[in-house]
């Protein structure tokens, strides 16, 4: 099933978005964490969040996030069915589909905002 195919991508790609999930979940906890020590350390940590690298770095891992469950899906398909390992691949591929159709919007409707072109 692996050996550098389809379900080796999937299994990389699953475990670094996995690995990029966690190290945002607790960025965001130190972000939290900042409102403890008075609204000047909060204001300042809040400030540099909207800074556009960080802000592309949040649409990334919206992508993250998005990838990481779609796959998951894919994963317990192939776990809990009869089948699923066989078409394991053809999943992989449905699953690259569906990140596209959903994300690809995603990116044109933030990327404005986060470069000056929309919103807020």
């Amino acid at each position: 099933m692996y050996r550098g195919r389809e379900g080796q991508w999937a299994f990389y790609l699953h475990r670094i978005t996995g690995v990029a999930i966690l190290l945002y979940l607790l960025i965001h906890v130190g972000e939290l964490t900042a409102a403890m020590f008075g609204a000047k350390y909060s204001n300042a940590i809040l400030h540099f969040f909207h800074q556009p690298l960080f802000q592309l770095g949040l649409l990334a891992m919206i992508g993250a996030v998005l990838y990481h469950a779609l796959n998951g899906l894919r994963i317990l398909i192939m776990d809990f069915t009869s089948w699923g390992t066989r078409v394991q691949n053809k999943l992989w591929y449905g699953v690259l589909v569906l990140f596209a159709l959903l994300y690809i919007p995603t990116i044109i409707k933030i990327l404005p905002e986060i470069f000056g072109g929309g919103g807020h």
